[in-house]
C-alpha cells in the first residue's frame, strides 16, 4: 500500500471518528444565550463550564460585574480556608452585640437576636451569611478575617484574576457607587467555582459543608434552579441590588454548580447588571440561559 494511501485511510478513520461523536452544540447554544440577552435591557454577562472538561461557554465576559451578596461565596472561602488552617473553627463562638446586628439592612440574624448580646457558633454565623444572605452576618465574617482586603488576597492566590473585593455590606449601602467595586467577570467567577469543586482548595470537611449550605440556598429558587427538572441538586449564591430612584437595578445575580443527569458537574454564572426591567423580567432572564445550559449539557 503506498503512503498517500495509507494517509487516506488514516484521515478519513478520523473524520469519521468525530462525525460520530456527540459534542454540547456550542454555537447553538451560544445563539440561544444571544437571544434571551438580545431581549433584556442592561447589561447580562455569562459563564458557563462543565467542570470535569472545562469545557467552557461565556457571553459579554469583556465587563467586571456589580456581585453584591455573590461575593459571600469568596467570603465564605476565606474564611473556611482558615478553619483549616486551624486558625478558626466552625465550633468557636462569636459573641453579637447591637453594634453588630445594624438596622435598615437585610438580617434574617438580627431578626433572629433582636436584642443581640448572645453567643452563636461561627458554624450558624456562615450558614446565616451563605445561606440567606445575611448582611450583617457578611461584615461581621469580614471583621474576623480582617477585612476585605485579606479576602481579596486569598481569591488572588488561588490564581484567579478579574474578581475585585474592596468593601463590606455596610459600605456599599451608603454608597450607591461603591456596589461596583466589588465586581467580577463571569469566567473569573465560574474558575473560582472550579476551583472549589475540582482543586482541592478546602479540605474534604470544609468543602462538603459549604456545599451543603448553597444546596439549602432558601433565595433564588426562581433564577439558577427556576426551570431546571425538580429534584435538580443547585449549589448557588445570589445577589441583589436595591433599585435606584431612576428605577435601575445594579445588580440581579446568581452564580452555582448544577448536578446533571450524567453525574457531571456544570457551573453556571449569570450577572445581570443595570437593569431596569422589573425583578420577574430580571430573574427569567437568568433561569431562562440556565435551561438552555441545561438542555446542552445534561445528555450524556
Amino acid at each position: 500500500m503506498k503512503s498517500s494511501d495509507r494517509n487516506y485511510i488514516f484521515w478519513t478513520l478520523i473524520v469519521l471518528f468525530y462525525s460520530n461523536m456527540t459534542f454540547p452544540q456550542t454555537g447553538s447554544t451560544r445563539e440561544k444565550i444571544a437571544g434571551i440577552i438580545k431581549h433584556a435591557k442592561g447589561h447580562v454577562g455569562v459563564a458557563i463550564m462543565v467542570l470535569e472538561t472545562r469545557d467552557t461557554l461565556t457571553v459579554n465576559d469583556n465587563y467586571c460585574y456589580p456581585m453584591q451578596s455573590v461575593y459571600k461565596f469568596p467570603l465564605a472561602l476565606a474564611i473556611l480556608s482558615e478553619i483549616d488552617k486551624g486558625i478558626f473553627s466552625l465550633n468557636q463562638k462569636i459573641h453579637l452585640t447591637k453594634r453588630d446586628l445594624l438596622p435598615n439592612t437585610w438580617s434574617p440574624l438580627r431578626k433572629k437576636y433582636p436584642n443581640a448580646n448572645i453567643d452563636i457558633t461561627l458554624r450558624e454565623l456562615l450558614k446565616y451569611t451563605v445561606e440567606e444572605s445575611d448582611n450583617n452576618g457578611c461584615d461581621i465574617l469580614f471583621r474576623l478575617i480582617g477585612g476585605p482586603a485579606k479576602v481579596n488576597q486569598y481569591i488572588k492566590s488561588l490564581g484567579i484574576k478579574g474578581i475585585s473585593i474592596v468593601a463590606t455590606e455596610n459600605e456599599m449601602h451608603k454608597d450607591w457607587a461603591t456596589q461596583y467595586k466589588n465586581c467580577s467577570t463571569p469566567s473569573a467567577f465560574v474558575n473560582l467555582l472550579y476551583k472549589f469543586e475540582r482543586d482541592n482548595i478546602l479540605s474534604t470537611t470544609s468543602k462538603d459543608f459549604l456545599w451543603n449550605i448553597m444546596t439549602q440556598n432558601i433565595i433564588g429558587s426562581n433564577r439558577i434552579p427556576g426551570q431546571l427538572p425538580a429534584g435538580t441538586i443547585v449549589a448557588h449564591k445570589t445577589g441583589t441590588s436595591d433599585v435606584n430612584s431612576k428605577g435601575i437595578a445594579a445588580a440581579t445575580n446568581d452564580a452555582g454548580i448544577v448536578m446533571l443527569p450524567n453525574g457531571r458537574h456544570l457551573a453556571i454564572v449569570v450577572f445581570v447588571s443595570d437593569s431596569p426591567d422589573s425583578e420577574s423580567a430580571r430573574n427569567k432572564i437568568i433561569s431562562d440561559i440556565a435551561k438552555v445550559a441545561w438542555d446542552a449539557y445534561s445528555t450524556k
